[in-house]
């Protein structure tokens, strides 16, 4: 993507709009725009640039959120040059120097989304008018993520969004402002169909219990695909609410369904939830059709495991990261987590370090904070050394692209956080779809907005 207002280093050639200011959007009031400099919206004019970090600090998914916050805290200290420095020493682009972002150093405000897309935004909302935030991220829910990246592209700011797995952040819902490092539903369905087939085999019925709003619906829709043409039949798919916390009356039905299989379209304290809810029942001991009754929870995360304890074992799943890799940048984003924290960081805290440590270095490769330079650094960047293997943000949908993990509960587990197995690196091109594929369907990227 161009703008014909930068070269691409991002370099501003012309700082006053044509034909006087844009007329604010009817969110925003006119001082916000006032405040405006060189052409882009809530350009630092002193030592420091601030950021967003808008997490759930309440609601299911909290526990997600403080892992969240305590990964972007240690983000901020290493673009300031304090610890070890992380995963900066193990990037391939050397921009960053540990002296902020662009000479200046970076300070953070927080918000909690409350796992609600209205509370989201306010939250969003107040951190650009008030505390003028240049760039917001986080969130560990897909409406959330949705409703505050069109927040952020009707501001003028950039959107890096932190734990959204839906196929419609980077689908119908895209925008040129929103940028999304985490994987998608159809990404774990291409992923795990493979093993489920061989572990389990093609004659299979599936009964889905599956969280009634975006993340949920397509997370549901491409599970199903992938294990329908691989031969399983699905029995039911059934809707529940997001602040449901007792699903008996959503799992007594499954007993007597014909279904050999229970998939939990389920995230964070929803998922414990149910699976605990399933096993209660005794699903886990059950034979159906000749067969082990088997769960499956297609997006899975170390803090659910531990939540859910020992009912997790044997359980497969997909993931974005594991804190059990090898790799140097893997390595290093544990050690430095660790030493501050006393425990290894969740998939949730890896996507929202690494989505920080990509704007920083966006705006450091780019020469600006304008959120159209911004663009320009990370549409077709490519990169490495940030603990998924060789990674693209593809410039057609800002969606990146790298391996995904398949995980299982252990059976074994030698601590409280050694509680996830890898079974299988699936490589990108397992995973890979095309732009116009029919689940990511609709909905147009635009252009960048840089606010004024």
């Amino acid at each position: 993507m161009s703008n014909s207002n930068f070269t691409r280093r991002g370099l501003l050639k012309t700082s006053a709009m044509a034909g006087g200011a844009l007329a604010a959007p009817t969110l925003f009031d006119g001082s916000v725009w006032a405040d405006a400099h060189s052409g882009y919206l809530n350009a630092p004019t002193g030592s420091t640039v601030t950021l967003g970090f808008n997490v759930p600090q309440s609601g299911p998914y909290a526990d997600e959120g403080a892992d969240e916050l305590r990964a972007y805290e240690l983000a901020v200290e290493h673009l300031n040059g304090g610890g070890d420095g992380g995963m900066m020493n193990t990037f391939s682009s050397k921009a960053l120097q540990g002296n902020g972002i662009l000479g200046k150093k970076v300070e953070f405000v927080t918000g909690d989304t409350q796992t609600k897309s209205d509370a989201a935004r306010a939250s969003a909302k107040s951190m650009i008018e008030k505390d003028g935030a240049i760039m917001i991220t986080g969130g560990s829910s897909s409406g959330v993520a949705v409703a505050v990246q069109g927040l952020c592209q009707e501001a003028g700011v950039i959107f890096m969004a932190g734990l959204t797995h839906s196929n419609d952040t980077t689908g119908k819902d895209k925008k040129a402002n929103g940028f999304r490092h985490f994987f998608n539903g159809y990404m774990s369905a291409a992923a795990l169909a493979p093993v489920l087939k061989a572990r389990y085999g093609t004659d299979r019925t599936a009964y889905h219990l599956t969280a009634d709003y975006t993340w949920g619906w397509t997370q549901q829709e491409s599970i199903q695909a992938a294990t329908e043409a691989m031969g399983w039949k699905t029995a039911n798919n059934v809707l529940t609410p997001l602040a449901t916390t007792d699903f008996s009356s959503y799992v007594a039905p499954v007993l007597n369904s014909g279904a050999d299989v229970l998939v939990l379209n389920h995230y964070g304290g929803n998922m414990v939830n149910s699976l605990t809810s399933a096993v209660q029942f005794g699903l886990r001991e059950k034979q159906v059709n000749g067969k082990n009754f088997e769960i499956v929870v297609p997006l899975y995360s170390r803090l659910m495991a531990k939540g859910a304890g020992e009912n997790v074992k044997g359980i497969f799943g997909s993931t974005n990261w594991h804190w059990s890799l090898t790799d140097e940048g893997s390595k290093a984003f544990v050690k430095s987590f660790g030493e501050k924290y006393g425990f290894p960081p969740s998939q949730a805290a890896h996507t929202c370090y690494v989505q920080t440590m990509l704007y920083a270095d966006a705006a450091e490769r780019a020469g600006t904070f304008n959120p159209c330079g911004i663009v320009e650094a990370l549409e077709g960047f490519k990169f490495d050394g940030l603990g998924n293997g060789e990674t693209e943000y593809r410039a057609e949908d800002h969606q990146c692209f790298k391996d995904v993990l398949v995980v299982k509960g252990k059976d074994n587990p030698t601590s409280e956080f050694d509680l996830l197995e890898i079974v299988e690196i699936t490589p990108r091109a397992q995973v890979e779809y095309a732009v116009d594929h029919p689940m990511f369907a609709g909905g147009e990227l635009g252009k960048c907005n840089p606010g004024a």
